[in-house]
């Protein structure tokens, strides 16, 4: 994690270790090449995003054991795709932000400006 970056150039901050999240289940929002999907995004859900993610056929909140994945509750961290905070910013529906937990590379897929108005932590 010592090289990733947030959307502001800083070093990337940790999303969630419980849930523990992230491609790699580091608790942080890294990508690289071996992650095609950019799960970049440190987002906050909610019940309303939750309830897109479900009917978009990505379903959050059943357990997957096998995987060691417990479902998220609305207030959970998660490592989100950029595509799919994108998809739900475009339905109404995208869940809140945390921008310095937030991979630079979600950057290629939304602007900061979009990123910005959910952000969770700025003053």
């Amino acid at each position: 994690m010592s090289l990733a970056r947030n959307v502001f150039g800083e070093p990337l901050l940790p999303c969630s270790l419980d849930p523990l999240t992230g491609f790699a289940r580091t608790g942080a929002c890294e990508t690289g090449p071996q992650d095609p999907g950019s799960h970049s995004v440190c987002v906050q859900v909610s019940a309303d995003f939750l309830e897109f993610s479900q009917a978009e056929g990505n379903d959050l909140t059943t357990p997957a054991p096998e995987f060691g994945f417990a479902g998220l509750l609305p207030g959970d961290r998660w490592c989100l795709c950029a595509a799919r905070w994108r998809e739900a910013h475009e339905a109404g529906r995208a869940p809140r932000v945390v921008l310095r937990a937030t991979h630079e590379r979600a950057l290629e897929l939304i602007p900061l400006a979009d990123l910005k108005p959910y952000a969770v932590d700025l003053s």
